[in-house]
């Protein structure tokens, strides 16, 4: 089996990738972060997920706190908004300085080390907050970098970054998650989430457009919700 390293929140979108990525005969490699994010129990929820496909290697890396604040994420004294509809094209306070640059910087390193060439994340650009590290061009841009700043990459062994979620809808994701066995009741991804319970907010960006998923996918919401 080809060995693919697979950066895992515990969230929707990343549980779906590993479920997909594994329904593709890949060895997975899940690797998760603790960046000081407000949400950390969406770590959990990582642990719960991993466990439910029986995966062997979970890591969950510790950044230094403060490495990526200035966001709504990881600084506590900016208020997590309320979902509204897109008026302007400016990127929220939710987005996290460099977060998957960083993420796949270190995912690249550990798929080198274990003689891994594929590399999954799940980001979109279709129901998504507007960040600039989901789009395809720094999907693109990640992959040329991995292949010319590798030793393997130089040597002919190509590294590929795959983003099957790239083009789908939340719905659509649902439903791939769902023909590839995610239990989405054990996955959390609210920007806010009870740190104790994994309890959503129901308001944040995250939990709108996935709320907006399951209903257009007809299919019943299992997160649990804060009262």
């Amino acid at each position: 089996m080809k060995k693919a390293v697979v950066l895992f929140s515990g969230g929707l979108d990343s549980s779906t990738v590993l479920a997909f990525a594994k329904g593709q005969g890949f060895d997975c490699y899940p690797i998760s972060f603790h960046y000081g994010q407000r949400h950390s129990a969406e770590l959990m929820a990582a642990k719960r997920v991993a466990e439910s496909f029986g995966i062997q290697h979970h890591k969950i890396i510790a950044l230094p706190k403060g490495a990526m604040s200035a966001s709504a994420l990881t600084d506590d004294t900016i208020d997590v908004p309320d979902y509204q509809e897109e008026t302007t094209k400016e990127i929220p306070v939710t987005y996290v300085p460099a977060r998957n640059t960083i993420f796949l910087a270190f995912a690249l390193g550990y798929a080198e080390s274990i003689g891994a060439h594929d590399l999954f994340l799940g980001v979109s650009h279709v129901d998504y907050s507007g960040y600039p590290d989901c789009r395809p061009e720094f999907i693109k841009a990640f992959e040329t970098l991995a292949n010319l700043a590798t030793k393997d990459g130089v040597e002919g062994k190509k590294y590929t970054i795959h983003a099957p979620l790239l083009e789908l809808s939340k719905a659509e994701t649902i439903k791939l998650g769902l023909k590839n066995g995610v239990d989405y009741s054990l996955t959390v991804s609210c920007y806010q989430a009870d740190p104790n319970t994994g309890a959503a907010c129901g308001k944040c960006d995250s939990c709108t457009y996935r709320k907006k998923g399951f209903a257009e996918a007809g299919m019943e919401d299992p997160t649990l919700y804060m009262p």
